[in-house]
C-alpha cells in the first residue's frame, strides 16, 4: 500500500537492498553517502555495475542466437530459453522477436 503523500522513487529506493544479497548487497553498501540522489541514479549504477555494455551484448546475442539442441525436448529447451532471459531481464528485445 503507498502512502498519498510518497513517491514511488522513495518506495523503490527504500525496497530495493532488501532485494539484494550477496556481492550486490555489499556493492550498495559500500556507495559514498549521498552518491544516489534518485531511482534512475540507483539503476544506472546498478545495471552499469553487474550489466555491463559487453554482458549485455552477449547475453543479447546468446538469446537471438539460441538453437533447440539435439536431443533437446521442447520443455528442455523452453525452460533454457526463459532462463536465459531471465538472467537479463532489460535486455529490451521485443516480445515479437524473442517469439521468432
Amino acid at each position: 500500500m503507498k502512502p498519498p503523500d510518497v513517491q514511488e522513487d522513495h518506495i523503490y529506493l527504500k525496497a530495493f537492498p532488501h532485494s539484494l544479497e550477496g556481492i550486490a548487497k555489499d556493492w550498495l553498501y559500500y556507495l559514498a553517502p549521498r552518491s544516489i540522489t534518485s531511482w534512475d541514479d540507483l539503476k544506472r549504477m546498478f545495471l552499469e555495475k553487474f550489466f555491463p555494455a559487453s554482458r549485455t551484448i552477449a547475453i543479447k546475442k546468446d538469446i537471438s542466437g539460441i538453437r533447440q539442441l539435439g536431443g533437446e525436448s521442447l520443455y528442455e529447451y523452453w525452460e533454457r530459453f526463459k532462463k536465459l532471459c531471465a538472467s537479463y531481464p532489460h535486455h529490451h528485445i521485443f516480445e515479437q522477436l524473442l517469439l521468432q
